[in-house]
């Protein structure tokens, strides 16, 4: 069942959106020596698709001078256009209708150099002074009773980002998303009743929120944390009129999505762009995004020290097949629209098994994608299918991870837990375990305050001018400029 996302059409982007080379599509899980610094190669494919980061959080301070200073060589522009290159700002993907970029978002990102623990200290005092500091989670949002359920369908289908269509039938956004709510309302509304009458997201998100808080003030960074959901309560907006009446005066955005997605952290972070530019306030607070952060030790270690737990739950450990499940995308978000998804999915399952082989766990592992709707073609291969062909192949013990998600929610305690396992015990599978959501996990919010703290020094590096912005639509850029 899971969350219903909707693609209709997605027409080719523009031909000035040049493609990464084929060599490099080839080797996005590889590295690329550059000196004595090393470069994901899925960092290059990034500035392809007009996805522009500077550097992983995860990198050193010499690597972040270094891709710095190496992006405007010959060897990266060649995979970006002239026009995208704007000083550390975001770019944004290309546009629905494949001719101009979708607006680009204005927040500087979060590319940040890896701090020491006493330099973060320092660090941290220095910067926040003062200053009223405030984090905002964003996240999908979920049903809390089965009378919601199809108002947060609508919500969800009303968001072009779910449901593309063509400019010219852009009207129809809103009553295709009421019809397909009201369509896909009874069997979603069963699924939310077998896992409790409701999705739990919210509450964990507040749970998480609030250990973030704390572990935030233990580190001497006072910050009050707040929660915006894309498709139900508290909605972005709401957490935006909080953050505007607490006298907020530096923001982190720190999307609750490990891996970045046009689909997910992307229409987050597009409608919290428009909500900015059209409050005077909040054009003038300072702010950075941190746009994805599977990469990061913290978060990495997590996942392996509960993959390691519930392999211990098994008779024999080392023959169980860890089967990594993502939420999927349609293809053509990867292959037209130059999502990243697919490269951060594999790139992240990689450093989870790289941590697992450094504590001599060796098994086997596949990683499939899950909750796909619709005719269009989805990101392969697809867990149903894949759960089949292990079962056929004599795979007997299967650990379940979900790997694109932080908490529990309809996908995991539904999908996951009763249709798939049902799958795969029919499938010949004896043997099934699933690793839990992060949710509050120490290690894991530890190392999301840490990714907070190290963005502090970048707040407010760069700020839009609306004006600028205005003046030239055509350019498909944002114009940035420093704050003084």
């Amino acid at each position: 069942m899971g969350i219903e996302v909707l693609a209709l059409s997605l027409p080719s982007p523009a031909s000035q959106w040049e493609r990464v080379s084929s060599s490099n599509q080839a080797s996005t899980r590889g590295v690329t020596e550059t000196g004595s610094i090393e470069l994901r190669a899925s960092n290059i494919a990034y500035q392809a698709s007009s996805f522009r980061l500077l550097a992983r959080s995860t990198c050193t301070t010499q690597m972040f001078q270094h891709y710095s200073r190496i992006q405007m060589e010959a060897s990266v522009r060649s995979c970006l256009p002239k026009s995208n290159i704007v000083n550390s700002g975001w770019l944004g993907p290309p546009s629905l209708d494949g001719k101009r970029p979708l607006e680009t978002l204005s927040f500087s990102l979060g590319a940040l150099p890896l701090m020491t623990s006493k330099t973060q200290e320092a660090s941290s005092k220095l910067i926040v002074g003062d200053e009223k500091v405030g984090v905002l989670l964003l996240n999908l949002g979920g049903p809390e009773t089965l009378e919601d359920v199809q108002p947060f369908l609508f919500n969800l289908f009303a968001d072009p980002d779910i449901i593309r269509l063509p400019r010219l039938l852009c009207f129809l956004q809103k009553p295709l998303a009421q019809f397909i709510s009201v369509l896909r309302a009874p069997k979603s509304k069963a699924g939310y009743a077998s896992i409790g009458g409701g999705s739990p997201l919210r509450r964990i998100t507040d749970a998480q929120a609030e250990e973030l808080r704390k572990f935030l003030s233990a580190k001497d960074v006072p910050a009050k944390v707040y929660v915006g959901m894309r498709y139900w309560h508290p909605f972005t907006e709401e957490a935006i009129e909080q953050i505007k009446r607490d006298g907020i005066t530096k923001l982190v955005v720190l999307p609750l999505y490990p891996q970045f997605s046009i689909s997910t952290s992307g229409s987050s972070l597009r409608l919290l762009e428009s909500i900015f530019k059209e409050d005077e306030y909040l054009v003038n607070m300072q702010h950075t995004v941190i746009p994805s952060w599977y990469q990061r030790e913290g978060y990495i270690k997590a996942m392996a020290n509960l993959i390691e737990q519930e392999l211990q739950k098994f008779e024999c450990p080392e023959k169980v097949m860890i089967f990594f499940s993502a939420h999927g995308v349609p293809l053509a978000y990867v292959e037209e629209a130059g999502d990243p998804y697919k490269a951060e999915m594999e790139e992240c399952v990689d450093l989870i098994m790289e941590e697992l082989e450094n504590r001599n766990i060796t098994n086997a592992y596949t990683l499939a994608y899950q909750s796909r709707v619709g005719p269009v073609e989805w990101l392969k291969p697809y867990t149903d299918e894949t759960i089949v062909e292990l079962g056929q192949k004599g795979v007997k013990s299967l650990l379940a991870v979900p790997i694109s998600f932080v908490s529990e929610h309809i996908e995991t305690l539904e999908e996951i837990d009763v249709e798939y396992r049902e799958l795969a015990l029919k499938s010949g599978i004896e043997k099934w375990g699933r690793v839990p959501a992060l949710g509050c996990e120490p290690t894991f919010i530890s190392d999301l305050a840490d990714a907070v703290i190290e963005s502090l020094p970048y707040v407010g590096a760069m700020a839009v001018s609306n004006l600028e912005a205005q003046q030239h639509p055509s350019e498909g850029i944002t114009t940035v400029k420093q704050v003084q």
